[in-house]
Formats: C-alpha cells, structure tokens, sequence
C-alpha cells in the first residue's frame, strides 16, 4: 500500500470493526444516503479492513500454522511488494475472503503497534492537511506557519489547497491581510487598568494582538461578513479616501515567498479564474461594493500579484479579472486611483504594462476590421477601463498645479427665454459648458492638464497596436452618440496617438461644420432668415492679421455658433471661388505674419531655436 493510502486510513472506532463473520453480508448493503453519519461509518469500517486484508498480506497474522493461502504467515505464501499487495488487500475486500484473526503474540506487538502507528502517522501526516481546513481567510503569519509545516513535510499541497480555498473566494480573500486596527482609548485605559506596570510599547502590541484575536474569531469573522452589520463600513468610514484596510506590504512579502514555488503560482492563477466571474456577478447584479467597501480590498490584493502580466494569465484568467474591475462602481474606482498614486513609479509602471500587454495580445491575436470592430472586444474594452484607473493614479501622483485654474466653467450660463430651433427640433446641445469631462476626473476633482510632471511618461499609456486597429469614425460615432452598448476609446484619449486624436478632430470638425449647414438651411425655411451657411471672411492681403481678427471677433460677438461653420476666404479685389486653395493660401500668408518678428505677437528663442508668445505683446487680446 502506498503511503498516500496509508494516509488516507482512518482508525476504526469500536462500532465500526467488522469480523470475518460478517463478510458476506456486505454485498447486500446499501449505502444508507440518508443518514450520512452512517454512511461514513460504513466507509471507514470498509477501509479498516481493507487495511487488515493488506497487514495481513505483508505481515501475517503471527500464526506458525496458519493455513490461510492470502496469509503471510502461511507455508506456501510468495512474498509481494507493497504495492502489489494493495492491489491484491482490495481484491480480496471484494470478494469476501478469508481475514485471519492476529495471534496473540501479534497482538500485543503487529495489531496494536498497527493501529497506534496508524493513528499517530495519521495526526502527523494529516496535521499539514486537517488542521488547515478551518482556514477561511489568510494572514502573513498564518501563511509563514503553513509554508514552513509544507517545507518540513517538502509536501506543498496543503498550502496549495488553502490558496486555493481562499483567493478563490470573494468573501475569504476581502478578510484577509486586514491591517490591525488602530486600538482606541478604552482599549488603552482597560489595559491600563489590568496592568498599569507594563510599558507604552506592550500595551500598543497587547492593543494590536487583541484586534487579531478578535478578528481571527469565529465571531468577528461572521460578523464582518459581505453584507452583514455595519462592521465593514465602520471601519471604511475611520479610513482616508486613499487608505484600505488590507496590509499591502503583508501582501508583497507574501507574494514575494510564494510566487517562487511553480505548484503556488499555479494555485493563484486556477484561484483567480474561478473567482473573476463570481466577483463580476457581485458587482453587476448585488452592488456589494455599497454594502461592504471593504470588497475594494479583493482588487488591491490581486493586483499586488506580480506574475499578472505572464501568458498563463493573459490568456483567461486576467481578461475575466478586467472584466470583473470595469464593473467598479466611480467611487471605487476613485478610491483605488488615491490608493495607487501613493505607489512608486515602478509599481505604476508595472500595472499599466499589465494592461497594456492584454490589451496588445488580443489586438494581435485577433483580427479586427469594420465589420469586426476592437471596440466589440470585451477583454480589449475592459483593460482599457482598467488602465484609465492606473492613469489617474499616474496624474495624481505627480507633480500638481492647481493653482492657476481658469475658473471659466462656474460663470452661469445665460439664460433664454426663447425656445432655439435646436430645442425645437430635439436637438438641445448636451455640453454647454464645452468638451465633455470624464465622470472619474470629476470624481478625484482633478484635472489632466495640471499635471506638470506625472509619474510615469504620458507616451508609456499610448498603445499603438490598437491605433492601428481601430475604426476612427465607427468610434467617433459611439462617442457622440453615447451609447451604453458601444465603448468609444475616445472616452480614454490617453491610449490614442497624434494621429488618431487628428483624425477623430478631423471628423468632429466636418459633422459640426455640416449640422451648421443644416441648421442654417432649417432656420432660412423656418424663419426667413437669409441663407448662409458658412463663415464668410473677407480680407485684404496687406492687412490680413487685423481684417481677420476684426471679423472674427465680430462674429464671435454676434453669433459663435458661426465658428463652427465650414471656413470661405475671399480676397478684397480679387475674383475666385473658395474650393480650398484660397483657405489654404490665407492660413499661409497668416502664419508666415503673425511670427513675423516685426509682428512681435511671438519671440524667438535662439537657444531652444522656438518661438513662444510674447508677453509684451501690443496685441489686444483678441
């Protein structure tokens, strides 16, 4: 009998020992399925003598006369392995063979050392497997004394099974590495009473192993429970919008010891792949994260995993993690971003490179087109999500200037009393107050241009094989169309390039210039107004800079919606249709004067060779 099989023999109690006697009348039971205590009694008197059956084949029962051909104390009986004579113990169980009693002299020495040995081998060998099995959550010292049972043993399959039992569980994973928490007054003052001779150092680590203790008991674990009490927000509201109360050092350290072992890693992956769809559920359908902000800690301890970026997890385990991270709500991911902009560059660095490797292995193993659009690829979509939190993380852990805002966007907006023809046709503009801002920008109460020097290079988060897959005026559409269906990486403009941000503005500039057209056409029909659906700018070449600006500021006065009109240069004098020459030949005549040193709009700096605006300029400001 191997040694695994040995393991798994159990000490018969009293009530479960079968004689010989008894052997045929073991074909005509049934398996009792409702009374369960019963059915493993029944299952451990069946291994006991399938145990005295392979004893009985290696040992014998003592006897110098036994006749017993299935005995080793027999005459004729050839010697067997031990593997063989397991094989030949569950043969001779199925057939209801002859079982020798031991001989007296056996049983003070064979039988009694065989069922003292097998219970002591069973509280050894069982100690790395059975004790652990109460272990619903992970500390570092848990995992440490684990580690070193496993290293003795040099058997690592329990500290797997409890990886795998924890970090696959959304309930276990968000109770563990829980930071101590801190120890309040009449914490101090009762353990100043019981002991008023220990010092301040004993009683801040009595305060510290009393909050373990608690948090290790049964009862504190239930309590504090996805959902159940006020426990968890208790301890979420004592914490700064940047803090979690999962100890993210504990969490390196330990990932740090078991990442090393091929077998652990292993665990963490099949942990994860299971726990990703239960944790998207969770937060798609019973909005836990309200009940119970301590879920956020679930996201912080997976995300310390510095193996996330290898092919094993890019495969299945972290596309289902993405997935199950966009579903955060903007609170969360807010929280999060304040977390992470507390990190190192290199702890950033190696979050978006996570990311961005996901994002770039489904480009590259997918093939997009217009009919089969990235913006379809959920995996794709989601890492985006996903990065856009790593990216604000990056903005608010650089260098800040908030101090010379603009404070443009609280002047009041003018107010109408007359319906607009856009209002009549339905057609009410969204942004008033100008470009749409991202609801996580507002969230954090920041913003992307005060970032003078951000952690990481803003061109680290510009992922080129996605510019080149992706469809610029199909997303342009799901853009300004904003539907919760369709995904705009337009809404992340951090991953996209130069050239893909102009061709986006190339095709916002052409729909505005054109629903201006139509808007113009409508309101002549309408009203009566005279036709005019573009921006008219009429000017002389010798004084192109001043007639330019005169129109436009005129215009900007009377009616700015005309801006947004499709551009017509005339020149004073002279005879010509714009088709686009003309337009062409006005802006290079306007910028070969305007940084005309004469101008003095610009300077020229000779060390940088570049021109910056000139702050003495006499130009007005318009």
């Amino acid at each position: 009998m191997s040694s695994d099989e040995k393991e798994d023999c159990e000490c018969a109690t009293p009530q479960a020992e079968a004689s010989p006697d008894r052997g045929p009348d073991r074909e005509n039971e049934e398996p009792d399925a409702e009374n369960p205590e019963a059915s493993r009694m029944k299952r451990a008197a069946a291994k006991h003598l399938i145990e005295r059956y392979y004893h009985q084949l290696t040992e014998g029962c003592g006897s110098e006369s036994c006749s017993n051909s299935w005995c080793a104390s027999s005459v004729g009986f050839s010697r067997m392995d031990n593997n063989a004579a397991a094989v030949k113990a569950l043969e001779l169980y199925k057939l209801n063979a002859k079982l020798c009693d031991p001989h007296p002299s056996k049983k003070g020495t064979a039988s009694a050392y065989l069922e003292s040995s097998a219970c002591s081998n069973r509280k050894m060998n069982h100690a790395v497997r059975d004790n652990f099995k109460d272990v619903n959550y992970l500390t570092e010292e848990k995992v440490y004394e684990i580690l070193d049972i496993c290293g003795e043993k040099e058997d690592y399959s329990p500290l797997i099974r409890v990886i795998g039992r924890v970090f696959s569980s959304s309930e276990g994973l968000v109770q563990s590495f829980r930071r101590c928490k801190p120890h309040t007054k009449e914490e101090l003052k009762s353990l100043q009473v019981k002991d008023e001779d220990k010092d301040e150092d004993e009683k801040e680590a009595a305060a510290c192993s009393a909050t373990a203790m608690d948090e290790d008991s049964p009862t504190s674990s239930s309590s504090s429970r996805l959902g159940e009490g006020s426990s968890g927000e208790n301890d979420v509201q004592k914490l700064a919008p940047d803090e979690v109360s999962v100890d993210i050092e504990a969490v390196r350290r330990v990932y740090e010891r078991l990442l090393s072992n091929e077998k652990i890693e292993a665990a963490f992956l099949n942990a994860l792949v299971y726990l990703s769809p239960n944790v998207e559920c969770d937060l798609a359908y019973h909005n836990v994260y309200s009940r119970d902000p301590n879920y956020l800690n679930l996201f912080v301890i997976v995300m310390e995993n510095s193996n996330l970026h290898s092919p094993e997890y890019l495969e299945i385990a972290l596309p289902q993690f993405c997935k199950a991270m966009s579903k955060l709500p903007l609170a969360a991911q807010a929280r999060l971003a304040r977390l992470w902009s507390h990190y190192s560059a290199e702890q950033i660095r190696r979050m978006m490179e996570t990311f961005q490797q996901l994002t770039t292995f489904k480009v590259i193993s997918n093939e997009f087109s217009s009919r089969n659009l990235v913006n379809d690829d959920d995996a794709v979509v989601a890492a985006t999500k996903c990065l856009k939190i790593v990216y604000y993380a990056n903005v608010l852990g650089g260098d800040l200037d908030v101090e010379n805002n603009e404070d443009d966007d609280d002047e009041p907006i003018p107010e109408s009393s007359e319906l607009t023809l856009q209002e009549l046709l339905g057609e009410e503009r969204r942004n008033k107050k100008g470009p749409r801002v991202d609801p996580l920008e507002t969230e954090l109460g920041i913003r992307t241009n005060d970032c003078r020097r951000p952690l990481i290079p803003f061109e680290e988060f510009i992922n080129e094989p996605l510019n080149e897959v992706l469809e610029m005026d199909k997303d342009y559409t799901f853009f300004k169309v904003e539907t919760e269906n369709k995904f705009s990486f337009m809404t992340c403009p951090f991953i996209l390039n130069a050239v893909t941000k102009n061709l986006g503005l190339y095709y916002d500039n052409r729909i505005r210039m054109y629903s201006e057209r139509r808007i113009t056409v409508l309101y002549s029909l309408v009203q009566g107004q005279q036709l005019n659906p573009y921006l008219r700018l009429k000017v002389r070449r010798d004084h192109i800079i001043d007639d330019a600006l005169v129109r436009l500021e005129m215009i900007a006065m009377e009616n700015p919606a005309d801006l947004k009109k499709q551009l017509y240069v005339e020149f004073e004098g002279e005879q010509g249709v714009d088709e686009g020459g003309v337009s062409k030949e006005f802006f290079q005549l306007v910028v070969e004067e305007i940084f005309n040193p004469d101008i003095g709009m610009f300077t020229y700096d000779e060390r940088t060779r570049m021109f910056w605006f000139n702050s003495s300029s006499f130009e007005n400001e318009g």
